[in-house]
């Protein structure tokens, strides 16, 4: 049976390095609120913070399944990025990128500042991206970036194999780009903290999934495992798992990704992994893998997918440490801390469910995996449409959720599609 709402098996390696923290009571009664938010994640801090500043004597209750730095936002790769994703850029249309990439810099501008406000230590450093090709199909990937780059008329660097061994170490990637439009962080930092700076005038509820949704009349029922929450807007800021409550069924799926991390790397090592000693690189095929060098000198991959379910541990470890050892040989012998899963709200055509489904409803879901400053904006602009506020075209900005089949076609039709795209693009996997 597919979860309703995250559970994961493995915990979140970001969250484990940190000291552990006392979560906020789960719900445990029957309450009434003006607002409820469901997740607790980028995009819903973001509506919570902003429906404040519109209405700062309104009561407000944030609910999630996890814990915080447990949930999905603290199992992400840490990538702030400035620009549109390349999967998302697109030269011929450059107004439009202009645009978006115009509000996700300056939302996170706003991030940076609300992490200074917050007095918390975070790990955030504007290190830049690379991105790197493997293979044909990656070349042509990174082609299309550029052209975007170019277009757009932001700065990049264009690399060589040997640049790229020389700066992060590895003989794997035949060419890349770097850009410096992108901020690396500890993600289960960053959320901690953003959380922890939240108004006190919002009652925050962990380890509280939503069971279910109700429309009564003029307000919403929230149902979770011991309480209850009547409300006058309710916010879906849960990404896949909003089908669960009824909510882009036809439109949703949660697509399980993994993630690995080194211990830290002992020092002799550190001059075999290039001259660059804190990058991000973000793969060139949409199902490639991702790795990251930490300022403490760990490395991480995130690669490989499931379809609505999360593999198990053993799997997970042998998968990510061959791709490891295969980009990085002179860590053979070097194992995996830590493993884990996290779920993306993936859609057929990268678009968004967005906005207000039902009278007082309200949802932002489908991220497809570029979820920290985008879910951020978001979810400040859902805000501001539930309270009337003048806000952009969203849907013509990042575009609208297109219809999937029904199951069991769509499974069938996405491990075809996968396994093709998979055995094409295998060098960037």
């Amino acid at each position: 049976m597919k979860p309703s709402f995250p559970d994961y098996r493995l915990r979140c390696g970001w969250n484990a390095l940190l000291s552990r923290r006392e979560p906020a009571p789960a719900l445990s009664t029957d309450i009434d609120s003006d607002v409820a938010i469901i997740g607790a994640g980028y995009t819903g801090i973001a509506i919570a913070k902003r429906w404040q500043t519109h209405y700062p004597d309104q009561s407000v209750a944030l609910i999630d399944s996890s814990e915080i730095g447990e949930g999905n936002p603290g199992r992400n790769s840490g990538f702030l990025l400035e620009t549109a994703l390349a999967e998302d850029a697109d030269a011929a249309n450059l107004d439009r990128m202009r645009r978006s990439n115009a509000m996700i810099a300056a939302t996170l501008q706003d991030i940076l500042q609300d992490i200074e406000d917050s007095g918390a230590s975070v790990d955030i450093a504007r290190a830049g991206t690379y991105r790197a090709a493997a293979s044909d199909i990656g070349a042509r990937s990174i082609a299309r970036y550029e052209a975007f780059l170019q277009a757009s008329e932001l700065p990049y660097e264009k690399l060589t194999k040997s640049d790229l061994q020389q700066r992060i170490g590895s003989s794997y990637f035949q060419e890349g780009l770097y850009s410096p439009h992108c901020y690396l962080a500890q993600p289960a930092q960053l959320i901690r903290a953003l959380f922890a700076a939240l108004p006190d005038t919002v009652s925050c509820f962990e380890n509280t999934p939503a069971l279910s949704i109700e429309n009564r009349g003029s307000r919403w029922l929230v149902t979770t495992p011991k309480g209850s929450i009547q409300c006058d807007k309710l916010f879906l800021a849960n990404n896949a798992f909003a089908k669960s409550l009824g909510i882009g069924q036809s439109q949703l799926v949660a697509m399980y990704t993994y993630a690995g991390l080194t211990p830290a790397l002992p020092e002799s090592l550190h001059s075999q992994l290039g001259s660059d000693s804190n990058w991000g690189l973000l793969p060139t095929h949409r199902l490639g893998s991702t790795l990251r060098r930490t300022v403490d000198q760990r490395l991480l991959i995130r690669s490989f997918h499931d379809y609505e379910h999360e593999a198990s541990s053993s799997h997970v470890r042998d998968s990510l440490t061959r791709r490891m050892h295969a980009r990085f040989p002179q860590l053979k012998g070097i194992s995996l801390e830590s493993v884990w899963g996290g779920a993306v709200g993936f859609t057929y055509n990268g678009g968004l469910v967005w906005g207000e489904e039902k009278p007082g409803l309200f949802v932002s879901a489908g991220c497809n995996g570029g979820g920290t400053v985008k879910g951020t904006l978001l979810g400040r602009l859902l805000a501001d449409l539930a309270v009337g506020a003048d806000v952009p075209d969203v849907t013509d900005l990042f575009g609208k959720a297109s219809w999937m089949p029904p199951e069991p076609i769509r499974a069938l039709g996405f491990h075809i599609t996968s396994q093709l795209e998979q055995w094409a693009g295998r060098a960037e996997m």
